[in-house]
């Protein structure tokens, strides 16, 4: 019988760092043809409206290259169009190369969605699709509030939508328009045609859940079945383990046994050169990143928790009383290890960046040069914020 090989906790992390693009601090301009290769590298990048400090996605390119600047974003999706906005796990920017594939999680959509939208909404929507869809062909771009006057919401709360804006989000999750762009992060949604390039939007021409499972795998190192299927949320649990089951039969995959940082191991797959693969990948640079909670590197918190013994949880929803760090607090990357977490927020009408609390994990000290590297990394994130200073609150540094 072959053994299976093991990928020690060290190794595991430094691979699944690099395939994350958080090893070194590669060179690039953090735009255009740059910027694209990121997201195509990452496979995605996911889309959040908070901005305590920075919004998740542009947070997330910061932190892989600080170049980068919000508008360069911007102009891939409403100029370039070489990255669309849909669904993975959540709202995300997908490079538009992809999106024949997602005629595939589209049309899933438009069946699960259907009845789905109903019961959480409780209205109708369904009657409204056509219409809404002939006044976008006719009058151009519309966002949710151009429908509110015709349809308005029962209670007026943030989370009930009223029946126009379900109906232009069903329309968009099933892929009859497109986010066209942006103005203070609300959509607009052009048709699909006027949006998209035309090979953008036939179906593809290879079979999904090989895509899907190869792609996902690539870009993570090694996974299970289940961490395959979540990673672009385009095929079911099922038809990932079929691939699992299908790919180690053809010998593209092998079994791999990755250490958690407490030991303990967890059989996954990988591809047959991992072990050279992880023996080669950089040594992380020792630099202070802070991250979004996010970033693609701890969107699976289970796994974080694993690989680093990192354990995070939003506390965004959680009532302020009851919060055992902060609103919105952003994990500290240093070389292959996470060290902290820090809560601060950026006060733009008075250019300053505010921290309020830094957390560090335990064993992990702030002495003299690490908290000059946080201060540096401080000082970055700050400008790319738009402040010209960071304070600290009196008691800012806090026990682990």
């Amino acid at each position: 019988m072959t053994s299976v090989p093991t990928l020690s906790n060290t190794q595991a992390r430094r691979l699944f760092l690099e395939r994350h693009l958080l090893s070194g601090l590669e060179p690039g301009p953090g735009r255009g043809a740059d910027l694209l290769s990121v997201i195509q590298r990452l496979g995605f990048v996911q889309l959040d409206s908070i901005n305590t400090v920075a919004r998740a996605h542009d947070l997330i390119l910061f932190a892989r290259r600080p170049s980068y600047r919000p508008r360069n974003l911007e102009l891939l999706l409403e100029r370039d169009r070489t990255i669309f906005e849909h669904w993975t796990h959540d709202a995300a920017v997908i490079p538009v190369d992809f999106r024949p594939h997602w005629t595939w999680k589209c049309d899933r959509d438009a069946a699960l969605l259907r009845g789905r939208y109903k019961k959480w909404r409780q209205h109708e929507f369904e009657h409204l699709l056509d219409q809404i869809e002939a006044r976008i062909a006719a009058e151009g771009p519309l966002c949710s509030a151009d429908l509110e006057r015709d349809t308005p919401r029962k209670s007026g709360g943030w989370w009930d939508w009223h029946p126009g804006k379900t109906a232009l989000e069903y329309l968009w999750r099933c892929g009859r328009v497109s986010v066209t762009r942006r103005v203070a992060f609300r959509k607009y949604y052009d048709l699909s045609a006027r949006v998209l390039p035309d090979q953008a939007l036939r179906a593809p021409d290879c079979d999904i859940p090989d895509w899907a499972c190869g792609g996902a795998l690539d870009r993570l190192g090694f996974a299970t079945p289940k961490e395959l299927a979540a990673f672009w949320d385009v095929i079911s649990l099922s038809e990932a383990r079929a691939w699992v089951s299908d790919a180690l039969r053809r010998g593209e995959v092998i079994e791999v046994d990755i250490e958690s940082v407490d030991g303990s191991l967890r059989r996954s797959v990988a591809r047959p050169d991992v072990i050279e693969a992880a023996a080669s990948a950089a040594s992380p640079t020792g630099r202070i990143r802070v991250l979004s909670p996010f970033d693609p590197a701890l969107r699976d918190r289970a796994r974080a928790e694993r690989l680093f013994g990192f354990v995070y949880r939003i506390e965004v929803f959680v009532p302020e009383a009851k919060r055992r760090y902060g609103y919105y607090v952003f994990p500290l990357l240093e070389g292959d290890r996470l060290i902290g977490r820090i809560d601060m927020k950026a006060d733009r009408a008075a250019g300053i960046l505010r921290v309020t609390g830094l957390w560090p994990e335990t064993g992990v000290q702030f002495g003299k040069a690490r908290k000059a590297r946080l201060e540096s990394e401080l000082t970055r994130v700050a400008r790319f914020a738009g402040c010209q200073d960071v304070t600290f609150a009196p008691d800012w540094e806090r026990a682990p």
